[in-house]
């Protein structure tokens, strides 16, 4: 083609575009009437709504316990919706500057027609707001469905809010929800666009506030008998602690018994709330449960609960008053119990030493003879702690132990050889030394012998003394009983032993007889 039937042709290009792009007066007006009747609704919509919120809060200040929870949910719902409105606000503000400068008025737009404000303002690959605003509503769709627990209306409230570009047949194509909506969009369309946003976002703001307004009362359930109630803390007091009980008023539906389990098991409904069982086990035991019973609404209503008991061992203790005596410098196991009261809720102090735990028992170790020890035992009842007896101790030394040769009988079984009977000379060659303690049946203490002397007597009658420095026999000590025959005897005196108190002492001789 000739260069000027190319310009001719690329005339009616350009003319064709500019009429494909014309937007007629009629529509533009169109879209600001539509645009004015959406903002007068949501206008309402936003009166209604503070009606609603208004409604919550005295609610919540005439009884905060009840509302509590749903003023707490209506305010987060308030102030996300006010944020989310308030940025939509903004957007309109800055497509209407962009399209008619910046004394430009969103109540009163000059360039309705203008293609490409909204646009630069929605989707400039820089700044563009089109992006944010789809994942604000997002957010909100996210956050206000779940409060919604009837599938229709959050289905409804669902489709409004989530942006979501379609083509005709309602099928997801591949276009962002923000390119469907502002490019190529006339001012006035895109401004009907926002306006329709804030519309949906009001709607769904009035439906969660009903719902939240009726949830305060809709779980209620509806009684026709209101009892008192005494619940004592125990019904065992010890003398000088503090009964304690709440008086309650509790309010129940004759016409319905409520279903209650303890752990997974059903309670029979026969035993009115009666929970017993028998307890074979001592110690301190949790259970737990629920409590479900029916709503004004229909609904099941689940209340926890949780307790615990104590079983203790029945006991009685008695005790010989004479016989209250520990040892000074020893370990004294000690019992110590208070009827109704767990081992871990007791403590216990002593003077003239210490007193220390040891599992379920006690160890007392006084300090010096002949000074009484009071023990003072103190008990946690029910967050209170009280003394409860104080008990005198008398503190004695030690008896003195009585010193034994070791052997092994025949079948391998140790022995304590204490005199006064034959033994054999072969046992007393083998065995290493002497030995001390109290073994009384209610002692079992040993001693660490230091020294002693064997006195045996020669064929002349005259005593020939041999001293050992510690517990083993001297080689002239063993050499001397070898020289033994049948029959004869000799003494072990002198024996000097030191035991777990510290003091030293000398104890009692053995007369042995060789066998």
């Amino acid at each position: 083609m000739t260069p000027r039937q190319k310009m001719i042709n690329l005339m009616y290009i350009v003319l064709t575009a500019m009429l494909a792009l014309n937007v007629s007066t009629d529509v533009l007006e169109g879209f600001r009437q539509v645009e004015d009747s959406l903002a007068r609704s949501t206008d309402n919509a936003s009166e209604q709504n503070k009606a609603l919120y208004g409604e919550l809060t005295d609610y919540n200040i005439t009884n905060p316990e009840k509302s509590g929870e749903w003023y707490s949910k209506a305010t987060d719902v308030r102030n996300r919706t006010e944020g989310l409105v308030s940025f939509i606000d903004s957007l309109k503000v800055a497509i209407v500057k962009q399209a008619d400068g910046k004394d430009g008025d969103v109540n009163n737009i000059k360039r309705m027609d203008d293609l490409e404000a909204a646009s630069h303002i929605m989707l400039s690959p820089a700044k563009g707001q089109g992006e944010k605003l789809r994942n604000s509503l997002i957010n909100y769709a996210d956050f206000v469905t779940p409060m919604v627990g009837d599938s229709i209306k959050r289905k409804v409230i669902s489709d409004y809010l989530y942006p979501v570009a379609r083509n005709k047949e309602g099928l997801i194509k591949n276009k962002t929800w923000e390119e469907e909506s502002f490019e190529g969009m006339p001012v006035a369309a895109a401004i009907t666009v926002l306006t329709k946003l804030q519309n949906d976002i009001r709607y769904a703001e009035s439906e969660i506030l009903h719902i939240l307004r009726n949830n305060i009362d809709e779980g209620d359930v509806r009684v026709n008998r209101m009892d008192a109630y005494v619940i004592p803390s125990s019904k065992t007091v010890m003398r000088g602690s503090s009964y304690s009980a709440n008086i309650v008023l509790a309010a129940v539906d004759t016409t319905q018994i409520p279903t209650i389990y303890i752990g997974d098991k059903e309670l029979d409904k026969e035993k009115n709330g009666l929970y017993e069982f028998v307890c074979n086990q001592t110690g301190v035991f949790d259970y737990s449960g629920y409590l479900e019973v029916s709503a004004g609404d229909g609904s099941i209503l689940r209340h926890p609960f949780t307790s615990s008991y104590t079983v203790i061992e029945p006991s009685a203790t008695v005790s010989a008053t004479m016989m209250n005596v520990l040892y000074a410098g020893i370990e004294n196991p000690i019992s110590i119990s208070v009827p109704g009261i767990p081992n871990n809720a007791i403590s216990a102090t002593m003077t003239n030493g210490t007193l220390t735990r040891s599992g379920d028992s006690w160890i007392a170790k006084p300090k010096s003879v002949g000074t009484d020890v009071i023990i003072s035992v103190t008990a946690n009842m029910e967050g209170r702690t009280q003394t409860v007896s104080q008990t005198v101790f008398r503190v004695r030394q030690l008896p003195d132990p009585m010193p034994f040769i070791t052997y092994t009988d025949e079948k391998g079984n140790p022995q304590r050889y204490r005199g006064g009977k034959p033994i054999s000379k072969a046992l007393l060659v083998k065995a290493p030394g002497i030995e001390a303690a109290i073994d009384d049946g209610l002692l079992n203490i040993s001693f660490k012998v230091l020294s002693f002397e064997t006195v045996i007597f020669d064929s002349m009658g005259n005593a020939m003394p041999e001293v050992s420095n510690g517990a083993q026999f001297s080689d002239r000590q063993k050499a001397a009983i070898k020289k033994l025959s049948r029959g004869k005897r000799f003494y072990i005196s002198k024996v000097k032993a030191i035991g777990p108190d510290g003091i030293e002492r000398t104890i009692s001789p053995i007369e042995v007889f060789v066998n």
